[in-house]
């Protein structure tokens, strides 16, 4: 207990030298400002030149030189968190940006976290909610820092905090012309015991912002991106560090017998073998050493797991079989009016049958952690790129039989998550070995074990059915999901952006016992697909005009009939496409964002050809535009990728593909010609918009693709092999 107990006063006191590196102020404002029902913690205010410890902790350090660091709580993985959310707290501050430094924060979700799911504090970076999540409680403290500044000069100069104003990085006293730096602020300045009260009303006017919605404000993660400075987990080298690699499951569920360990164990360089429930461990000098040694492993693997039933090339013969049964009964998305009542009063009813593939998340940098546990085991530190950096932490911490506060967490880039990083399986499993050799551990998963034990979007099968009055308008609504992967396969389902008075939204599960997991978007993207290509069929059956029916079912809703109109415009919708040519549209919402879009295709020795795509987004307030732009863009080509290409193969449990020979995704040569993006102005509270634009394409796809052939293509991917038997059904 006394080790331990030094060890905690010893992290204290590091934390507060880091601090107070430089000299100046540490506000702690965090936990007020993003969670009101926690309360302030007890702790001395830091006064001139030095942090006293605290509970919590801050967000801003305010150095005499006038440099500003701000700290970052979301995972930065590519789409610019790291830059949105300082932008965010700095424009209240009214910081001078070009003075903005910018750190990862702590990884301590009870003062850096926001509300999350159930409820309590957390640092999660998924579903696109970082900055819609962060911005009211940001907007706060950086307006409560910028009250603490006005207030001490107030003092100091003997004047009414009503007359100083600020500028960017300087308090002014208009009166008096007098001007003094937040630097200068710094060497007197008094922190009160608690933060002054600041309102949401009164936060700047949008009108008024100078970085938020300021096109050439830039992202800091870029330069090092650049250069190859940032650091990732694969790049940390550290003294006496050891390499691990496992060989896991080939069907999930099934438990390993390692038949030649004595041979391994004497094979130079291996450190040690570890049995997993999963798999084979193997600790290594080098990673070539393990990589070797892993290809040399005899395995014999357990039988009778759940996955082992399934094949993906048959489940939709059975998804149709449930989809069809009467009698079936699966969980309620949505339920409003009589379904059947109407349906049978219908003046004409469809239905369609829409599938999707189990896809693979294909994230750029192989999955990967650094662990270190010391030698006594009473402590570990973590180096690891994680869209959840808590969850990660508390992982390690419980695999290590530790308490949370003896893990000391360094959190990474990430090079890609798109959900699969939410979860903290590889950095358990780099805790896992590391606890065996006590020395550092980098563990690394190939491209091969990441697809073989992979965790997917799930396959699926969406039964849509619909009726329409004497008019053609939709009056009765049935949406049928049926697949693997529970609530995965839920989102995106319902209509909120279109009258149907009659619906009936309905899951069905089935667990085949495969691993999947949220993809960029989660289900957004096969039920958007489904939902949009459906209105579409119907409205080209009745010859109405795609875009005018849409309309029509959308009148109730002025600004997602904003951004539909916006998208025809921009798109030239009633111009008749060039020859071997043709148009598709689709709308779509994800995490509040309003998105439509629009492609033009044409077929190319038997493959979809996406010349031109066109997007309107209405995201609320958007703090960065240029990079919301390019996260659409980035949105439009992974949902190409996933619509044309992409495909995960399963046989009795076992997943086919191995790497990007096998798995394809869009080429450089695939690319449109031209995306063209248009962000509508709004002051609106900011909305999410890292998957938004993705659920659009698949529709706009399939819609282009009727527009042009006449046939409806329904199973994504939209594949060569698919696209010609298609064609050839029609000569």
């Amino acid at each position: 207990m006394e080790t331990e107990s030094k060890e905690k006063t010893n992290a204290l006191i590091s934390r507060r030298n880091f601090l107070k590196a430089g000299g100046g102020v540490a506000f702690a404002v965090a936990a007020y400002a993003l969670l009101p029902e926690l309360p302030v913690a007890d702790g001395n205010a830091p006064g001139k030149g030095e942090l006293v410890e605290q509970k919590i902790f801050a967000w801003v350090h305010l150095r005499t030189d006038g440099r500003i660091t701000i700290y970052n709580p979301a995972a930065e993985m590519g789409q610019g968190s790291m830059t949105a959310l300082p932008i965010i707290l700095a424009e209240e501050m009214d910081a001078d940006w070009s003075r903005v430094r910018i750190e990862h924060s702590p990884i301590e979700p009870q003062v850096y976290g926001r509300p999350g799911f159930g409820g309590g504090a957390s640092m999660i970076t998924v579903g696109s909610r970082a900055v819609s999540g962060y911005f009211d409680g940001l907007r706060i403290a950086g307006a409560q820092v910028r009250q603490m500044l006005l207030s001490n000069v107030a003092g100091k100069w003997k004047v009414p905090v009503a007359e100083l104003t600020t500028e960017p990085s300087v308090v002014v006293h208009k009166a008096s012309n007098r001007k003094i730096s937040y630097g200068d602020i710094a060497e007197f300045m008094e922190i009160p015991e608690s933060s002054p009260s600041v309102s949401l009303d009164q936060l700047k006017d949008p009108k008024d912002f100078r970085l938020i919605g300021n096109e050439n404000v830039p992202r800091f993660d870029i330069p090092a991106k650049t250069n190859g400075s940032a650091q990732y987990s694969i790049d940390v080298r550290l003294p006496n560090m050891v390499y691990g690699v496992i060989t896991r499951s080939p069907v999930y569920g099934s438990k390993p017998r390692l038949l030649n360990e004595k041979m391994i164990r004497s094979t130079a360089g291996i450190l040690d073998v570890v049995v997993l429930e999963h798999g084979i461990g193997l600790i290594a000098e080098t990673i070539e050493i393990a990589l070797k040694a892993k290809d040399k492993l005899v395995i014999d693997w357990s039988e009778g797991a759940k996955a082992e039933t399934h094949n993906s090339e048959m489940a939709p013969e059975e998804y149709e079989r449930i989809a069809v049964d009467r009698n079936a009964r699966g969980s309620s998305i949505e339920s409003t009016g009589n379904v059947a009542s109407a349906m049978k009063a219908a003046a004409r009813t469809f239905s369609a049958d829409y599938l999707n593939d189990h896809i693979y998340h294909a994230q750029m940098e192989p999955l990967n952690a650094v662990v270190s546990v010391a030698e006594n085991g009473k402590s570990a530190e973590v180096w690891a790129g994680s869209q959840a950096h808590d969850s990660a932490r508390a992982s390690v911490a419980q695999a290590l039989d530790l308490e949370i506060a003896q893990v000391k967490y360094n959190p990474q880039y990430l090079g890609g998550g798109f959900g699969r990083r939410s979860t903290s399986d590889y950095v358990v499993e780099a805790a896992e070995l590391a606890r065996v050799v006590k020395r550092p551990l980098k563990l690394i998963w190939t491209r091969e074990d990441d697809i073989a034990y992979g965790m997917f979007r799930p396959m699926s099968l969406q039964r849509m059915e619909a009726g329409v009055d004497k008019t053609g308008n939709i009056t009765a609504w049935k949406h049928t999901i049926v697949g693997t992967g529970s609530r995965l396969l839920a989102s995106g389902a319902r209509n909120d952006f279109y009258t149907f008075p009659n619906q009936e939204i309905e899951l069905r599960s089935v667990d085949h016992g495969i691993r999947t997991k949220h993809w960029r978007g989660v289900a957004h993207g096969p039920n958007k697909f489904a939902i949009e290509a459906f209105i579409d069929e119907i409205a080209v059956v009745q010859k109405v005009d795609p875009y005018e029916f849409r309309r029509r079912h959308m009148k109730e809703f002025p600004r997602a009939l904003n951004v539909l109109d916006t998208v025809a415009m921009m798109s030239d919708w009633k111009a008749k496409p060039k020859p071997g040519r043709a148009k598709g549209m689709a709308f779509g919402e994800r995490s509040g964002s309003l998105c439509a879009g629009v492609c033009e295709i044409s077929i190319i020795d038997g493959k979809i050809r996406v010349h031109h795509f066109w997007a309107a987004l209405d995201a609320g307030i958007v703090v960065q535009p240029d990079n919301v732009i390019a996260q659409t863009e980035g949105c439009i080509l992974m949902g190409l990728s996933s619509v044309l290409y992409e495909s995960i193969t399963i046989r009795n449990g076992r997943v086919i593909q191995s790497n990007f020979d096998d798995y394809q995704l869009l080429r450089m040569k695939d690319v449109p010609d031209s995306i063209d993006i248009k962000i509508i102005p709004s002051t609106e509270k900011p909305t999410g918009v890292g998957e938004a634009g993705l659920p659009v394409v698949g529709g706009a796809v399939a819609n282009a693709f009727a527009a042009l052939t006449g046939k409806r293509i329904r199973h994504m991917p939209f594949t060569a092999d698919k696209v010609s038997r298609l064609l050839k059904e029609s000569e």
